[in-house]
C-alpha cells in the first residue's frame, strides 16, 4: 500500500513537471526593445575620427534638423562626412572666417535629400542637389562620376572620393570623405555683375531737330542775295557822301 502511494506519488510530480515544461516552452519570447532615434552624430561619433564634423552639426543645428527629418518622414538622406585629416587639410582660418549663414551653408553642402546606394552613383544626375540649395553654376554645384568601384566627387573647388561606408539602413547613408567639400558659393563667389549702363537718350536729338527751324538751300540763296545788296547800297551811300 505505502509502495503504491510512493509511486502515484511520483507519478504525479512527473506529470506535473512535464506540464510545466511545455507551458515555458510554449510561451512566445519577449520582443526586443525598439531602437532609438537616427541620430547621425551618435553614428559619427561610434564611429571616429569624425569630430570636426559633428561640432559643426550641432554648432550649426544641422544635426537637430536631421534628427527630426529622419525620424518624422520618410525621405531618405545621404551624408558625406569629411573626416578630421580632411579638416586639417584646409588653410589655417578657414573655417573661422565664415559667417554663421556659411557655415550652414557648408554643413549642408555635405548632405543630400535622398537615400543613395552605392550602385546608384553609378546612373545619378549632375549636378546634384544637396540641402544647401541651388546647385547651378557658380552657387552650390556637387558632380558625381563612379569609374570602376571608385566613387568620385567635384565641387568645382574639390576632387575627392568616397573612401569607405561608415552607416547605411535604407533610409540614410553615411559615406566618409578624405576632403571637406568647399562649395563656390562660399569659397569663390562671382563677383556682381555690373550695372547696366544708361541707355542714350533718342528724344533729345529729335527736340533739337524740332525745335531748330527748317533751313532750305533756296532760304540760304535768299539771305545771300539780301545780304549782298545791303553791301552795294552801303558802298553807294559813302561815294555820294564823298561827292
Amino acid at each position: 500500500m505505502r509502495q503504491q502511494y510512493v509511486f502515484t506519488t511520483l507519478t504525479l510530480l512527473i506529470l506535473f513537471s512535464l506540464s510545466c515544461s511545455t507551458t515555458l516552452a510554449q510561451a512566445p519570447a519577449l520582443a526586443p526593445a525598439p531602437s532609438g532615434p537616427t541620430n547621425v552624430t551618435k553614428i559619427l561619433e561610434k564611429a571616429g575620427q569624425f569630430t570636426l564634423f559633428i561640432r559643426l552639426l550641432k554648432s550649426t543645428q544641422v544635426a537637430n534638423q536631421l534628427l527630426g527629418q529622419l525620424n518624422n518622414s520618410n525621405n531618405g538622406m545621404t551624408v558625406f562626412a569629411p573626416t578630421d585629416n580632411a579638416f586639417s587639410s584646409l588653410k589655417s582660418g578657414t573655417l573661422n572666417s565664415l559667417t554663421d549663414e556659411q557655415k550652414v551653408q557648408l554643413v549642408q553642402f555635405h548632405i543630400v535629400p535622398t537615400y543613395l546606394t552605392s550602385s546608384q552613383f553609378q546612373t545619378i544626375s549632375n549636378p546634384l542637389r544637396t540641402q544647401a540649395g541651388d546647385s547651378g553654376d557658380g552657387k552650390f554645384p556637387l558632380n558625381i562620376t563612379t569609374s570602376g568601384n571608385s566613387v568620385n566627387i567635384t565641387t568645382g573647388l574639390t576632387n575627392t572620393s568616397v573612401s569607405g561606408t561608415i552607416y547605411t539602413d535604407g533610409q540614410l547613408a553615411v559615406y566618409q570623405i578624405d576632403r571637406v567639400l568647399q562649395p563656390l558659393q562660399i569659397f569663390a563667389p562671382r563677383p556682381p555683375a555690373p550695372a547696366p549702363a544708361p541707355a542714350k537718350s533718342k528724344n533729345k536729338k529729335a527736340t533739337t531737330a524740332a525745335d531748330s527751324p527748317d533751313v532750305t538751300p533756296a532760304d540760304n540763296s535768299k539771305a545771300a542775295t539780301l545780304q549782298n545788296v545791303g553791301l552795294f547800297g552801303v558802298a553807294a551811300l559813302v561815294i555820294a557822301l564823298s561827292l
